[in-house]
């Protein structure tokens, strides 16, 4: 089949590149000409994990092309997949939509024969309804029908996610576009994943609710973790007690400084805003989102309690900037609060992340960026561990306390034992333990 991303960016590039290892002729469609020249040379602008192949092996088989022009892209399409940007709109916090909207206007005029149009961006209820006014206005003979397909895809094992999901939602009911989806996702049938189909307001509304329950976890274990402390329990054993119920399950129970990256922050405030234009308040969420804001902050207020209760003029090291590991996304990062708090008490700060420098400098000021790991501890006053990469989880304990000035170890994430730690003459502070 032949099939068209607008939008080359994250869920655009990632999604089209698995359809077209799966065999599909896919073009991926983008404004930004400097991404396109830069995708056509090679070179990838997000870091994925294996994508940088992928992208390779599927240009080379020339089942992957790229384009800055999207008539060129759609024409022919059996199905076009709307993957651009939904941030959220300054001043009241819902999904700006402009670029979706402004995509279906394009489309309009440019899809010829049965086309199916596709909104993989995430997306408030209703969008799907206008974009089908938006191009049915535009182009009132064409022969169209507009699907919701949202992704969920995790950064850092987002390919994996593609191929192996646990779900395909499809919002929709026209037949004729059930069935073209139906064969796009042919390949994963020996998977067995299931295609979850339901009216295209109910996909819709399934993206929003899935992430929204995801950051309750996330939430709900932060805080059990601060009554850990309080008690003398540890968050671990209590987490690994109720993730064991497969009603609860294990995942996104690992206490930490709170959640970010490019969807739970957004998400989560738009399906508030949702809920307020159709007077369904949604409190839990609505709690969730104040106690994620403000754990953030209180982070930096722990490590500045770890080092004293003062941070004036001490040089604090940080590990890990992007908001998780395996991705360069700055997004909500809680690595931003943490430092701004430390900088906003007089502490000057040196930092080194695997993959998320360039992003974080644009984000961050007055800070020291360092080349490596050891670097970065080189006579500092504490190290703070704030995103769990790999290269962070086996650390020689007794040359980080030859580097730095105090031997103090703030692990925001809960990757080191204690006893270990200990053992080895640091101070050591960890969230729920």
């Amino acid at each position: 089949m032949k099939i068209t991303m607008i939008g080359s960016g994250y869920v655009g590039l990632v999604s089209g590149t698995c359809f077209a290892d799966f065999g599909h002729d896919v073009v991926c469609v983008d404004k930004d000409k400097s991404k396109i020249d830069a995708l056509l040379a090679g070179r990838i602008p997000i870091f994925e994990p294996g994508l940088d192949h992928l992208v390779a092996s599927n240009v080379a088989a020339g089942r992957l092309k790229f384009t800055t022009d999207l008539a060129e892209g759609v024409r022919d399409a059996d199905a076009v997949f709307i993957a651009v940007g939904t941030p959220s709109r300054r001043g009241d916090g819902h999904a700006d939509l402009s670029y979706v909207y402004a995509a279906a206007e394009e489309i309009a005029q440019a899809i010829t024969g049965f086309t199916v149009i596709v909104d993989k961006s995430t997306v408030p209820v209703g969008t799907g309804d206008e974009v089908e006014r938006i191009i049915r206005a535009a182009n009132p003979d064409a022969d169209f029908a507009v699907v919701s397909n949202p992704e969920f895809l995790r950064e850092g094992a987002a390919i994996d996610d593609f191929k192996r999901p646990d779900r395909i939602v499809i919002g929709g009911d026209d037949q004729r576009a059930l069935e073209v989806m139906r064969q796009v996702y042919r390949p994963l049938y020996l998977n067995k994943s299931p295609i979850v189909e339901m009216s295209r307001r109910g996909a819709e509304l399934t993206k929003y609710a899935a992430n929204a329950f995801l950051a309750v976890k996330i939430t709900f274990i932060n805080e059990i973790a601060d009554l850990c402390e309080k008690v003398g329990a540890d968050v671990q054993d209590v987490a690994r007690g109720i993730g064991l119920d497969n009603r609860i399950g294990s995942k996104f129970l690992h206490a930490g400084p709170g959640y970010g990256g490019s969807c739970f922050p957004k998400d989560t405030l738009a399906l508030l805003k949702t809920s307020q234009d159709y007077d369904a308040p949604q409190r839990i969420v609505e709690a969730v989102v104040a106690v994620n804001d403000n754990r953030k902050r209180a982070m930096g207020r722990k490590v500045i309690h770890a080092c004293g209760d003062d941070v004036r003029g001490k040089t604090i090291a940080v590990l890990g900037l992007t908001f998780k590991p395996n991705t360069d996304d700055m997004r909500d990062s809680p690595a931003i609060a943490v430092i701004q708090t430390l900088q906003d008490a007089g502490a000057s700060i040196r930092a080194y992340d695997p993959e998320g420098m360039e992003q974080a400098k644009k984000v961050l000021e007055n800070v020291t960026y360092c080349d490596g790991s050891y670097q970065t501890m080189e006579g500092a006053d504490a190290l703070v561990i704030v995103t769990e990469w790999d290269a962070f989880r086996a650390l020689d304990l007794d040359r980080v306390k030859s580097l730095l000035s105090q031997p103090i170890l703030i692990d925001l994430r809960n990757i080191y034992p204690r006893e270990m730690v200990e053992k080895a003459g640091f101070t050591y502070s960890a969230i729920g333990r």
